[in-house]
């Protein structure tokens, strides 16, 4: 049964981080407003578990412990990318810091690579955006397989999934990901 809202998605292509635990409230919203089942937005946290703030970081505390306009207490605004999958579990899909807006549209990077490691035979990827030949932004992305891959059908399988809009301009396949020494995407 497929309940992912994705055609041709199956239920294992899911990243599920499981339900909230007692006395947590978690919301997942964008633009001050609650996300529907489904929905991609930020992943908050409010209840009896949420610290104070983080210490000596006054700034920081402003921008990701505020008063919870959802109920009562404070909320932490975690900047992680997810949404709430039928059965009650959250999906995490990224960082809101990979979010970017081209052509006027909001764009998750991290939920576009999830769906390309969802297709089959990719082991793993790197999506960024960087200015094209025109200096306009553009979604590139970088794919590693054991075997090489057929761009066109990888298109067409994120066409199945995804927004025109969200369909990376550029791909290419490479051997493995670059990453700085401490392990995260050298971009």
């Amino acid at each position: 049964v497929n309940t992912s809202g994705y055609e041709g998605e199956e239920e294992t292509d899911r990243l599920p981080i499981g339900r909230p635990i007692t006395h947590l409230k978690v919301y997942i919203e964008r633009e001050g407003k609650l996300c529907g089942i489904g929905v991609p937005g930020e992943l908050c946290i409010a209840g009896d578990g949420v610290a104070r703030g983080y210490y000596n970081r006054a700034e920081l505390n402003a921008e990701k412990f505020v008063n919870n306009p959802f109920g009562e207490g404070r909320m932490y605004r975690s900047g992680d990318l997810a949404r709430w999958l039928p059965d009650g579990n959250i999906e995490y899909l990224g960082r809101i810091d990979e979010q970017v807006k081209i052509r006027g549209f909001r764009i998750e990077l991290g939920e576009i690579e999830t769906r390309i490691r969802a297709i089959e035979a990719i082991k793993d990827c790197a999506v960024i955006v960087r200015a094209d030949a025109d200096g306009d932004k553009a979604i590139y992305a970088y794919l590693v397989s054991d075997e090489e891959v057929s761009l066109s059908e990888i298109r067409d399988r994120l066409s199945e999934a995804m927004p025109e809009y969200m369909i990376p301009s550029y791909m290419m396949q490479i051997e493995e990901i670059p990453v700085t020494r401490n392990g995260k995407l050298d971009r």
